[in-house]
């Protein structure tokens, strides 16, 4: 074999190999490329399910806080109903007056036959 053909079937090889190389890192950049993208996907529904999440958590949050409040506020005017009627004078049911009169009576009639 003459060196002429030598030098061009390794020249070819060498081209072969670059090309294939080429290839390669064309190839390789397409595949980043694609992975970038759908880590950016990724990434977006990521971001829109955590925003979802935080609306419907602060949803929840504010149902709990609005029963909460309503609950205390019928606690609360329970109790101020029960502090103002406290403060009003109650009249004596029958058997409390009929029990005063008969105390009243007794220390009455305790009083008159007391010796002085």
């Amino acid at each position: 074999m003459n060196r002429i053909a030598v030098d061009k079937t390794y020249d070819d090889a060498a081209e072969a190999a670059m090309a294939r190389v080429l290839v390669a890192e064309r190839e390789a950049r397409e595949a980043i490329e694609q992975a970038r993208l759908q880590v950016d996907g990724i990434v977006e529904r990521a971001r829109l399910d955590a925003r979802a999440l935080d609306e419907r958590t602060a949803r929840r949050i504010r149902a709990v806080v609005d029963a909460f409040e309503r609950a205390l506020a019928e606690r609360l005017a329970g109790i101020e109903a029960a502090a103002e009627q406290a403060t009003r004078p109650q009249p004596f049911s029958e058997d409390e007056t009929a029990a005063l009169q008969r105390a009243v009576r007794a220390l009455a009639a305790e009083l008159v036959t007391a010796p002085p």
